[in-house]
């Protein structure tokens, strides 16, 4: 039975450690500025980040990296897109430009 407590018990342990946080973002539109805020589920920020906006056809218009802050500014685009930030693990966060 003390197997069983003690397989149990480190379960129990290592649980918390196994939690992922997912990746979160917001921007918003100033002007001719997109500002996006990217980090994590925990309330951690993902500076040095890269962070994407993509046309509707997946074609690349824009990169950039999070600064100290977690943030990126991008050009306003008319045309449609969509901007995501892909931690590498879970779903990724994205914000389609009908949001704004």
């Amino acid at each position: 039975m003390s197997l069983r407590y003690s397989a149990i018990a480190i379960f129990l342990l290592m649980a918390p450690l196994a939690q992922a946080h997912y990746p979160v973002m917001d921007c918003e539109r100033d002007g001719d500025l997109i500002e996006c805020r990217v980090g994590f589920s925990d309330g951690t920020l993902a500076i040095g980040s890269e962070v994407v906006m993509y046309a509707y056809d997946e074609s690349v218009m824009a990169r950039a990296d999070s600064d100290r802050h977690s943030r990126v500014l991008f050009d306003w685009s008319d045309e449609k897109f969509y901007i995501q930030f892909d931690a590498g693990h879970e779903d990724p966060a994205e914000f389609d430009y009908v949001e704004f």
